[in-house]
């Protein structure tokens, strides 16, 4: 430990992002990037804003921002708060909604890894729910509890198993736990979930987290956003403007808007994801690999006669990145982004051949 560190920090264990390699002609199926990119129209407005005016400082509001939200999801702009991508905004809701006097904050055991490392740097005692044996989870798990959550925050669909809440279960949930923020991190939801910001009115405790590096392609542009109550959104507003004010360059901002606004273009492109996320699903499936049912644009499957980790090994030396976790209860499985139809097929044919040459 260094001597300039502050206390806490030889305790932090940092999260650990997706391999970002810079390997040419690499198949890279391991950080569930949108294999078909951004919306023209954002591209165009990230060229066209690419002048002078960048010497000025962003909006701190980011206000066209939130009205785009706003109007995509029929709310008041006030109820939204932008952010330097999903895991910025999470940062903010673990600070300002989870810090109850030693309160523990519940969620799955299988889940999202980064909401452990925020909760180890906020001192947030956490309580881990174990998901049933097939994976889902189940809502009574997180009614009746016996002593009073700082919060609940779970991913849906979940993350890395891609499975997926109904709404009347995440409205049960909110509903028990009414005087506490239920946080649902939908990164993955419009690859076939539905999104709890339809519960929100009748459930203002209910936080949705969304991101636009999935569905909307702009993962290098590194914008997300929460919606909530009025009251809430509030509180994380304070947080963020005590800790930076200027979270979204110029750029972001323009190129969110551009995207939201393109529902043409978005709607076109996901169903080009599902489609090749079924296509994939069947092609593992008949290569003798076990896949959960996917609402997200990867899939997790694993093959009951081969080693995950050897086969991720194998595929990387072929060329191809998918994600492995050494985790317990999921070590023999593969997390593998749903790429185009081609490059799904290249995946397939490449671990047919390697499950046929380990036999």
């Amino acid at each position: 430990m260094s001597r300039f560190w502050s206390q806490h920090v030889a305790g932090l264990v940092p999260y650990v992002p997706g391999e970002q390699p810079k390997i040419a002609n690499l198949l890279k199926l391991n950080t569930n990037e949108h294999p078909y990119g951004p919306s023209p129209r954002a591209l165009e407005v990230i060229r066209s804003g690419a002048d002078e005016a960048l010497r000025l400082y962003p909006d701190p509001e980011s206000t066209a921002l939130r009205q785009a939200v706003a109007r995509r999801y029929g709310i008041d702009a006030a109820q939204v708060l932008p952010g330097n991508g999903s895991d910025e905004v999470l940062a903010h809701v673990f600070n300002a909604l989870f810090r109850h006097e030693g309160r523990a904050l519940y969620m799955p055991d299988i889940t999202y890894s980064f909401y452990k490392t925020y909760c180890k740097l906020y001192d947030i005692p956490v309580s881990l729910v174990p998901l049933a044996e097939d994976f889902s989870l189940c809502p009574d798990d997180y009614i009746g509890l016996a002593e009073k959550p700082a919060g609940i925050i779970f991913a849906n669909p979940n993350a890395p198993t891609g499975l997926a809440l109904a709404l009347d279960e995440i409205e049960r949930i909110a509903v028990a736990n009414s005087d506490v923020a239920v946080v649902v991190d939908e990164a993955y939801v419009d690859f076939g979930a539905e999104s709890a910001i339809a519960l929100i009115e009748r459930c203002p405790n209910i936080v949705v987290i969304h991101t636009l590096s999935k569905s909307r392609a702009l993962a290098g542009m590194r914008v997300g956003y929460a919606v909530g109550s009025k009251e809430i959104i509030e509180g994380l507003i304070r947080v963020k403007d005590s800790f930076n004010s200027y979270p979204l360059d110029r750029l972001a901002q323009a190129a969110a808007v551009a995207s939201i606004d393109d529902q043409e273009y978005f709607l076109e492109a996901t169903q080009k994801v599902i489609n090749a996320r079924e296509f994939l699903t069947k092609q593992l499936e008949a290569i003798g690999f076990d896949v959960l049912p996917s609402k997200a644009n990867f899939v997790f499957a694993r093959h009951p006669r081969h080693d995950a980790a050897e086969l991720a090994a194998a595929l990387r030396e072929a060329g191809i990145l998918v994600r492995h976790f050494s985790a317990p209860r999921i070590s023999q499985f593969l997390r593998i982004t749903v790429g185009t139809r081609d490059e799904c097929a290249r995946l397939c044919h490449t671990l047919s051949e390697l499950t046929i040459k380990t036999s």
